[in-house]
């Protein structure tokens, strides 16, 4: 059944407009008496029926609310080294099906790309567009956001609250995905960070780690930057009790 996220509280008659009004009477052609879920902001999902529609406004009253909440119990915030080619389309739309609660893309030493101001405003919103399309499509209660391109310092200052860092590093050989997790079993927000192709440099690590980010490993197995980030998602909801019941 078809979602959409509506920017208002929660009441038993709504209204869509917007650029949700258009596809729901031109492309999915529906009608008067049919349902559809809506997703307030104030997190309220309902299942409403359609009263009245025109072009710009669709009219739906509340047939009930639904009970299931579909959000991760820990927030996940992905910071993703700029990857190249449409890498990055692909990292978005998948983190956001898993869970994700926000996307943060990372100019980092050895990205490939390179965006001006004009290109990463471009990029950002394209981004946004596939994340909004992704939470309809999961059934999310939040269209997670993506936030422009940042520095590592940038990112470091702006989440410098979060008390679990995490940064994802093919030379670590200490320390364990799994085994950081179970030491912080309470944890109800953790920050991601996964390094571009080129990996990440001696003098980011350094900086990292001085953030307050922990290094670990994800196995013996060197994964691409558009695999790495969502096997350590899944596997952060798996150990949280997200995913498997």
């Amino acid at each position: 059944m078809h979602r959409f996220f509506l920017p208002a509280s929660f009441a038993e008659l709504m209204t869509i407009t917007g650029k949700d009004a258009h596809p729901i009477s031109h492309v999915l052609r529906m009608k008067v008496g049919q349902q559809l879920q809506i997703v307030s902001n104030d997190q309220v999902s309902a299942l409403m029926e359609i009263e009245a529609i025109t072009e710009a406004v669709v009219s739906v009253r509340l047939v009930e609310k639904l009970a299931a909440f579909n959000e991760p119990s820990v927030r996940i915030i992905l910071a993703q080294g700029l990857p190249k080619s449409d890498k990055m389309d692909f990292i978005v739309q998948k983190a956001v099906e898993m869970g994700v609660s926000e996307i943060i893309p990372v100019a980092m030493d050895n990205c490939v790309v390179q965006l001006d101001t004009e290109k990463a405003r471009k990029k950002t919103e394209r981004w946004q567009k596939i994340v909004e399309e992704a939470a309809k499509q999961s059934k999310r209660e939040i269209v997670p956001q993506v936030s422009r391109p940042l520095t590592l310092k940038q990112l470091l200052v702006l989440k410098q609250g979060v008390k679990l860092k995490i940064v994802a590093y093919e030379v670590e050989d200490r320390r364990g995905l799994k085994e950081l997790l179970q030491s912080q079993k309470s944890v109800k927000e953790i920050l991601l960070l996964i390094g571009p192709e080129g990996g990440i440099s001696k003098e980011e690590l350094d900086l990292l780690k001085e953030g307050g980010m922990t290094s670990v490993s994800l196995g013996k197995r060197i994964l691409r930057t558009e695999t790495a980030g969502l096997a350590t998602v899944a596997a952060i909801l798996y150990e949280t009790g997200d995913f498997g019941g």
